[in-house]
């Protein structure tokens, strides 16, 4: 049994990360942003938009429960602010192995400018703003990164060296 919860703020590639690592060590994959939206038949931005973020919070919080209860070993790659409420960093604790993709503030930085128009609550921003906003949201969702089992440093990393960390942590 071996459940993987990858966490870190957005663009630092918990997904890129999670399907490499389930290819690598053959367990299902999920992204829980993605499970939300199937599940609930709208993009986040319109869950946002139409029943805020509290209500998304709590369906975010229950996809994570109905997956981790329901399959015995998967990669998940959370969502940026999961780990932050409703206690979920102490239930994916509890349940398996949650991995900090730490990565610098200048390579998120440049990854989300790339992005910018695929993400609406980033697209109106200028690039001081988009910093700014960057270094404010890691500020406030550092304390709970930290608490993850596993650290990796993503930019000198490949997926061997991962699965080597991953282990041996």
């Amino acid at each position: 049994m071996m459940k993987i919860f990858l966490i870190g703020f957005m663009g630092t590639g918990k997904t890129h990360w999670g399907r490499l690592l389930s290819r690598k060590m053959g367990l299902p994959f999920f992204d829980l942003d993605e499970q939300i939206v199937n599940s609930a038949g709208k993009s986040i931005n319109e869950i946002f938009a139409e029943k805020g973020e509290e209500q998304f919070r709590l369906l975010e919080k229950e996809t994570l429960h109905i997956i981790a209860e329901s399959h015995e070993s998967f990669i998940m790659a959370c969502g940026g602010g999961t780990p932050c409420f409703f206690n979920n960093i102490v239930y994916m604790k509890e349940m398996g192995t949650v991995v900090w993709i730490n990565t610098s503030a200048q390579t998120i930085f440049e990854r989300l400018l790339k992005e910018k128009d695929h993400r609406p609550l980033l697209r109106d921003l200028s690039d001081d703003q988009l910093k700014n906003f960057i270094a404010k949201k890691i500020a406030d969702r550092r304390i709970y990164y930290q608490q993850a089992q596993v650290t990796i440093e993503e930019e000198s990393i490949d997926i061997d060296k991962f699965v080597d960390t991953l282990f041996h942590a």
